[in-house]
């Protein structure tokens, strides 16, 4: 007596609706990414008749001053003490570390030179000037 062998279904997993799937997913998560900047205060940068924007924005650290006086890095509000310590810090953990000031241009003189002073103690040279062109 000869048994009949039975023919094994082929088990796998369709994969003819995983293009969609996919892209369902990549428009998903392009839709809900949100993607940070730095807000900083409210500034009205000062113009200028000749600018260059930063080759790089890797290895640059903002700084926003507003005409009543409040300093802000990287989104912390700060007081002048504190600047020489956070801004140390950043220079020790990045040695290219390049300090961008947005400063009010109606913010008082005496502040912007009393925070490069800090900056000097802390040994941060680089100092990019933010400004908008003249339109």
């Amino acid at each position: 007596m000869e048994f009949k062998r039975k023919e094994k279904t082929a088990s796998g997993i369709p994969t003819s609706s995983l293009p969609d799937i996919v892209f369902m997913l990549l428009i998903f998560f392009m839709v809900s990414t949100v993607l940070r900047e730095y807000q900083g205060l409210s500034v009205i940068l000062p113009s200028a008749e000749k600018i260059e924007k930063l080759e790089t924005k890797r290895h640059v650290s903002y700084v926003w001053i507003a005409k009543d006086g409040r300093i802000s890095i990287d989104d912390k509000i700060l007081e002048m003490s504190n600047v020489r310590n956070i801004i140390y810090e950043k220079r020790k953990n990045d040695p290219q570390l390049t300090v961008s000031l947005r400063a009010d241009k109606g913010s008082n003189m005496g502040l912007i030179t009393d925070f490069h002073q800090e900056l000097r103690e802390a040994d941060a040279l680089k100092i990019n000037y933010s400004s908008k062109t003249e339109a």
